[in-house]
């Protein structure tokens, strides 16, 4: 069967049978996709991961339907059923669906009425019954009346051989397969609200689904979710349905060949057949076909999410100033040094509190930023964020430290995790989750590697989709963003090391030990005295691993130690060492690739390896920039319809955009709003961290919605916000009732203006 399996990747893929042969032996041997798409790109014609994962993936769907057909034999030969013809079916079946469909009337069954009606012994009068249409069925089915057998009747036998051949058509293969396919074309997904619960406030969010209808066929992946979780939760009934007569006019032909009496009697137990018991079974299976394809393409939209936000830019190594915002509890604050290690913490009253507090806060951070030196101030973008941020502003810091506002989805999960608790024993969570914002900053991915994907935030529905086909999913696009990158060996977490290709948990912790004994790595050669670390570990991590500063001098590069060597050769050939190729581009041209070109590298390896001699090590995600919400939009009720700001995207979803314009609330763009052309998804325009220019076009402060427009000229006409006179209702506050926060009026001591003297004091300092 491998062969077969071969091909039939090959021809569903359009990838060549060649490469597709080549990246399953090196599936098989343990190569990872990462590993495969960067250095073996002879053997798979330069296959990118996409294709290698698609490879890898269908080979085990294949490895599942394999696995079940050979079961299914076994079944049917243990009950003697296996026929050659039979057999011949089996092994021809290249779908799940179909190996089903073939092994159904051989399943064994519980009680049904079918089964009855067998252990009365009517399956004879259902045989004659089908091989008889033109007679009269009344005399044959007197011959089965039988007291002791609850056949009082000849209508009760007629009754009961109509089961048996009710059950058959249900069972047929052939029609299943019809049916199916009208299922796939014609179904209609319906959805109405459960009796007693249209009042329910629960069942608000549902409102839209309360009478809902659209083709299966074309349902959109968040709006399938969206009826199957209000139906899980007993708001709302779902049905995929078709024409009853469409079904029976399908199956009809093959059964009912007469329309006298006996025919009749078939025509019958077809049309029941097709109603109570293959309807049924094709609505159940279309249900689940259904949810597989609304899951494949959320955890498409949640792995591309996390993908975009792995990748966002890093600050890279500075000393940073992290505040976790709070009102009534305050602002925890740390400060971290440039490889993120916790110097010191303590809460600052930022937000809220008395002027004394304020004062005895502003005088305390700019004490920080004098005694730590510190390069640029990490602000998290929960509750308190723009008034957090403001406060710091205020204190009129030089221009070269950045204040810079920090998604910290996640962050509190952080706080509480085993992760965190081994990090910082001593600590409480609210350093922790401090601690987690300043090191986002600085490094997003080798701090987000250290949680749940699931708990980021930038899915979708991520709890009612296939939990194991996401956690594949989110896996592979860590696993891709982080070998993408690249890790420093002697700095990287064991979190972040878990993720390397060819190594596990395990070998990352045995890495760290080794680091922690022995000190620092000194070269890539080194790991190979780690413990269980063997040769094919080795060969699949070490290009992923850096080590700045290295014996060799492509220790700190991508090129794989495989390739040491031949380096060696080219600069050997060209007259000079090789730390004179890295970065000297006269020395570079020299180099005649083709030279080198054997059975085992060829040209895409050797232009690989050229490209980064030029840029050793070099980080494929962009350059950071400073991002700055506008100052005086805080919170909701600030907003005005027509109001251009700047936003930062959050979560991208098929149906649109979720925006963070600096109001503790995000805006959605609907996707009709995303660009002045037609976009039939978000994700063609918009990804999660791009900097975006928004229009609002409306506020709903009732139902904490904003509605924002990325259009050059969005329609505002009929257009306002909903809240009336600003001043005529009280702000929408997360602080539960404490002292509005901002307010910044002092009106008791240390003066009236104590920024000015927590400035003269911090100097004086």
């Amino acid at each position: 069967m491998f062969m077969t399996h071969l091909e039939t990747i090959a021809r569903e893929s359009g990838i060549s049978l060649s490469s597709v042969t080549s990246t399953a032996k090196l599936l098989s041997e343990g190569a990872t996709v990462p590993f495969i798409s960067r250095y073996r790109k002879e053997q798979t014609g330069s296959l990118d991961e996409v294709q290698i994962t698609t490879i890898r993936d269908r080979m085990l769907q294949l490895a599942e339907l394999d696995q079940r057909r050979t079961t299914v034999l076994k079944s049917l030969e243990e009950r003697s059923l296996l026929t050659p013809e039979l057999k011949k079916k089996l092994e021809a079946a290249t779908t799940l669906s179909t190996v089903e469909d073939i092994f159904l009337p051989f399943r064994p069954k519980r009680q049904t009425r079918a089964t009855k009606a067998i252990e009365r012994g009517l399956t004879p009068l259902a045989d004659w019954l089908l091989e008889n249409q033109s007679a009269d069925p009344a005399d044959e089915a007197a011959k089965f009346i039988d007291e002791e057998k609850e056949v009082a009747t000849a209508s009760d036998a007629l009754a009961g051989a109509r089961d048996i051949i009710a059950e058959r058509v249900a069972d047929d293969a052939a029609l299943r397969g019809r049916v199916r396919k009208i299922y796939e074309e014609t179904a209609t997904v319906s959805s109405k609200v459960m009796y007693g619960k249209d009042e329910d406030p629960e069942a608000a969010k549902f409102r839209d689904y309360f009478e809902w209808s659209e083709p299966l066929s074309s349902i959109p992946s968040h709006r399938m979710l969206a009826i199957r979780r209000g139906e899980k939760e007993g708001f709302l009934l779902m049905r995929v349905e078709v024409s009853l007569d469409r079904v029976t006019a399908e199956a009809l032909p093959d059964w009912v060949k007469s329309s006298a009496e006996a025919g009749h009697q078939v025509s019958l137990a077809v049309e029941d057949g097709c109603k109570r018991l293959l309807m049924p079974s094709m609505e159940t299976e279309a249900r689940l076909q259904a949810k597989k394809r609304a899951d494949e393409t959320a955890i498409k939209v949640f792995a591309d999410n996390l993908r975009e936000l792995l990748l966002a830019s890093a600050l890279g190594e500075k000393r940073l100033l992290a505040i976790d915002p709070g009102f009534r509890t305050g602002c925890k604050t740390v400060v971290l040094d440039r490889s993120g290690k916790l110097l010191h913490h303590t809460v600052l009253y930022a937000t809220a509190g008395s002027n004394n507090q304020l004062y005895e806060s502003a005088t305390e951070l700019l004490a920080m930023v004098k005694k730590y030196d510190i390069e640029a101030i990490a602000i998290g973008n929960g509750t308190a964020s723009r008034e957090t941020e403001a406060f710091v502003r205020k204190l009129k810091l030089p221009a070269s430290i950045p204040v810079i506002t920090v998604n910290e989805s996640g962050a509190s999960i952080y706080s509480a995790s085993d992760v965190a608790r081994e990090e910082f024993p001593d600590q409480d969570v609210t350093v922790r989750g401090a601690v987690s914002i300043g090191r986002r900053l600085m490094d997003p991915l080798a701090e987000l590697v250290k949680i749940d994907p699931k708990s980021i935030g930038v899915g979708q529905y991520q709890h009612d989709v296939d939990q194991r086909a996401l956690k594949t999913s989110l896996d592979d696009i860590v696993i891709s963003c982080v070998n993408a990158v690249g890790v420093e060996l002697n700095t990287a977490s064991k979190q972040l090391l878990s993720y390397v290709s060819g190594l596990n948990s395990s070998l990352a912790e045995n890495i760290v030990i080794y680091r922690n004994e022995n000190g620092a790595f000194s070269s890539r050669e080194q790991l190979k005295k780690v413990s269980r670390l063997g040769d094919k570990a080795f060969e699949q991590a070490a290009g992923f691993l850096r080590v700045r500063g290295g014996a060799h001098p492509l220790d700190s590069s991508a090129v794989h130690p495989e390739r040491y060597a031949l380096v060696e050769k080219m600069a050997a050939d060209v007259g000079c060492k090789v730390e004179e190729l890295l970065g000297n581009d006269a020395a570079r041209k020299k180099i005649d690739l083709k030279k080198y070109i054997s059975d085992e590298v060829g040209l895409p390896t050797l232009q690989d390896i050229l490209g980064e001699l030029a840029k050793p090590g070099r980080d494929p995600r962009k350059q950071f920039e400073v991002f700055s919400f506008v100052e005086g939009v805080e919170k909701p009720s600030d907003l005005q319809v027509g109001m251009k700001l700047p936003g930062i995207v959050t979560n991208v979803t098929a149906f649109g955009a979720f925006v963070d314009v600096g109001v503790h609330q995000d805006g959605l763009v609907h996707v009709s709003q995303l660009a002045d052309h037609f976009v039939r998804d978000a994700s063609e325009v918009v990804k999660v961290g791009q900097k975006v220019q928004v229009t609002v076009m409306e506020v709903d402060l009732k139902r904490n919605r904003i509605a924002l427009s990325m259009k050059s000229k969005p329609d505002l006409e009929g257009q306002r916000s909903p809240r009336g006179d600003r001043d005529s209702r009280p702000a929408p506050s997360r602080s539960g009732g404490n002292p509005r926060p901002g307010n910044f009026k002092p009106n008791s001591a240390p003066g009236n203006d104590w920024f000015s003297q927590a400035l003269q004091n911090a100097k004086k300092k």
